[in-house]
């Protein structure tokens, strides 16, 4: 792998725009500090399919924007979301799960206008829903408009409510109680045709944080609509995805991208990413996932900690870009340093360059954009 691209990146100072130049040299993290390193091939990637690209670090509580500058260039821009966590991308809009509030950010932009001559789309934060912190991990959009998000602490599938911290619309048959005890780790939502279809659960269990010690498997795809489990052999399973009438799922606990047959939920092996798996978009036969390393410097209990080894590989924190036809990695970010852990991804099909407004910075006290008030018919 060719490392052609890279810079420190200030783990928590919010940023407009880093623009990383091809040639420049690899450079070495300074304490406190992130170095992010791209393939070479990243920004004519991202021309060629239209896109850029959102991902979280719940770790640092950051959300990252990645794109293309006008002469080529790439640009991070990062702004602080208290552990950040799960994305979803309608058009012209950012929803970001956080600890206890889940963001709505909108592109302030018209069509035609760029901000601060280089970005395309300029998303500020105008509405944070409180819900408290039930660890929200995926979120979705369903046909009307409503935020659909995984309650992981109560063990079920909420959308918020004006008076409440979450109205719950969905619970798996097996848990028994809604109760802040994360006690399957529900985690994971595939929304189809504007509903919940599937979910993942590292396991079936419905005491306090059980799934903690059936991590190696026993992980399920469920069935929102029946209540159905498709498959129970699965390793800490994460972010299930449709794609006609393809459904993908991240096998975590083995580091794989894997598909499984609704029916039978019989599984084939996608790809091989070296970390933990979890977020991931899929756009243009191509599979996007974040990766990250583990927290005591081994994945203890779990089959990637073998796979590593026999690999003799280290595990990485960043995005890949996996071709689902072959299973080849063609792309990548990579983090080094301070920044370990990402949790999800998103696509942002018809988006060249953003950026985004964090809420606790001084630009968007001054961010003011309105409509003109309508013309009145004469009588």
């Amino acid at each position: 792998m060719t490392q052609d691209q890279t810079a420190p990146y200030p783990v928590n100072e919010p940023t407009t725009g880093q623009a990383f130049a091809p040639g420049e040299g690899p450079a070495q993290a300074a304490p406190g500090t992130t170095s992010i390193t791209v393939s070479r091939g990243l920004s004519a990637w991202m021309a060629s399919h239209k896109l850029s690209l959102a991902f979280t670090s719940y770790q640092t509580g950051q959300l990252f924007l990645v794109g293309n500058h006008p002469n080529g260039t790439i640009s991070f821009n990062q702004q602080n979301f208290q552990r950040a966590m799960g994305l979803c991308w309608m058009p012209g809009r950012l929803y970001l799960g956080s600890l206890f509030q889940l963001w709505r950010l909108e592109n302030m932009l018209r069509p035609g206008e760029i901000g601060n001559q280089a970005f395309d789309a300029v998303l500020v934060p105008r509405n944070a829903q409180t819900t408290g912190d039930v660890d929200i991990h995926e979120v979705g959009i369903d046909r009307d408009g409503h935020v659909i998000f995984v309650n992981t602490k109560y063990s079920c599938l909420c959308t918020l409510d004006l008076t409440h911290s979450f109205k719950p619309i969905w619970k798996p048959s097996f848990i028994s109680k809604l109760a802040p005890e994360d006690r399957c780790h529900l985690n994971g939502l595939a929304m189809d045709k504007g509903q919940p279809r599937y979910v993942t659960a590292v396991s079936r269990s419905d005491v306090l944080t059980g799934w903690r010690d059936r991590r190696h498997e026993g992980g399920v795809l469920i069935e929102v609509e029946t209540d159905r489990i498709v498959t129970d052999k699965l390793s800490m399973p994460h972010s299930p995805r449709i794609v006609g009438d393809d459904l993908y799922v991240l096998d975590s606990g083995r580091g794989r991208i894997v598909r499984i047959d609704p029916t039978t939920g019989a599984k084939t092996d996608i790809a091989f990413c070296p970390g933990f798996l979890r977020g991931l978009s899929i756009h243009d036969g191509h599979a996007i996932v974040t990766v990250s390393k583990p927290r005591n410097g081994t994945f203890n209990g779990l089959l990637l900690d073998g796979e590593m080894k026999n690999r003799d590989a280290d595990p990485w924190c960043g995005i890949m870009i996996v071709n689902l036809a072959s299973g080849d990695i063609v792309e990548w970010i990579k983090l080094d340093g301070h920044i370990t852990e990402l949790f999800d991804v998103a696509a942002m099909p018809g988006v060249r360059c953003p950026m985004a407004l964090g809420p606790a910075t001084t630009e968007i006290h001054n961010s003011i954009t309105f409509d003109p008030i309508a013309a009145v018919a004469a009588a």
